[in-house]
């Protein structure tokens, strides 16, 4: 199959890449600079020049492929509804290419606010989108399903670590590095589910090859790690104290990313197991972060 993938040089992106040629398919990989196209064609992709902003490379691409897996995403937070609406109108402008066909489009979502209070599954329905929370790109997947487009979803859990990982996990040692102080909200026990990119990345081969129409698949290898246990390793790696913030003075410490923070989002993958067969077999959570990788010497 030739896959078209958007956000193939990035963190989840190009583990997907990698994956998909290791299995045999194709892949045309969307890149934006010649730093990004060397790094496709190193890992034995095509190149497709383009970007999030040029919705004709979108079609184009989409137009050239068997299937499209869209990883791609803006994460400017301090944009961050501009970054929402970006992924929207591009997962839309892909989606043209692929009407009147039955080939898959594979759209990214996440986990947050899916299921506050319980273990979060994958026939709960992505919650209303509101200023606080205005992605949408789960939301836009299910109604092109509705329509008759080939499109369905992957749920990254909130902590998809390993090699090159830059998100909530990097940030929240640079926080406690800044601070002096590795912290927690209330007493620490929300919960965050996780899973390791190259875990995920087969999730996204198994979903192309055998998922559904309109469905969600959970990429989540750990229902939930607590956050107090994330804060321990990382101030225990520092050598910082670890301390519990109280809900009030939360913000001080945690500014824009109190509301994850505090979040709690555990959530199974027992269905999407299920029915891919997928069995996640990469290093846990704590574990990845408590090494070299997350704390080089």
């Amino acid at each position: 199959m030739r896959v078209f993938v958007t956000g193939a040089t990035g963190f989840v992106g190009s583990a997907v890449v990698r994956e998909l040629i290791a299995s045999g398919h194709e892949v045309l990989g969307l890149a934006r600079s010649e730093a990004g196209a060397a790094a496709l064609l190193a890992a034995g992709a095509r190149v497709h020049h383009g970007s999030l902003e040029d919705l004709d490379s979108l079609y184009s691409g989409a137009a050239a492929a068997d299937g499209v897996i869209h990883t791609a995403f803006t994460h400017d937070f301090a944009h961050y509804a501009a970054s929402c609406e970006q992924d929207r109108i591009a997962i839309e402008a892909i989606a043209r290419a692929l009407k009147g066909s039955n080939r898959p489009l594979l759209v990214t979502s996440g986990l947050a606010g899916l299921a506050p209070g319980r273990v979060g599954t994958e026939q709960d329905p992505a919650p209303a989108i509101k200023p606080a929370m205005p992605r949408a790109s789960e939301q836009t997947a299910m109604k092109l399903a509705e329509s008759g487009i080939h499109a369905s979803t992957v749920r990254l859990a909130p902590s998809t670590h390993g090699e090159g990982d830059h998100g909530f996990v990097p940030m929240l040692i640079d926080m406690a590095r800044a601070k002096g102080v590795s912290a927690w909200i209330g007493d620490g026990a929300n919960r965050w589910s996780g899973v390791h990119r190259l875990d995920a990345a087969r999730l996204y081969r198994l979903a192309l090859e055998r998922g559904a129409r309109g469905e969600r698949y959970h990429a989540v290898a750990e229902e939930g790690v607590a956050f107090r246990a994330l804060a321990e390793v990382i101030g225990r790696r520092l050598g910082v104290p670890v301390v519990g913030q109280p809900a009030e003075e939360a913000a001080a410490h945690f500014g824009w990313f109190t509301l994850f923070a505090g979040m709690d989002a555990p959530a199974s993958s027992r269905w999407t197991r299920e029915v891919l067969g997928w069995v996640p077999r990469e290093a846990g959570l704590l574990e990845e972060v408590d090494s070299e990788r997350y704390f080089p010497a």
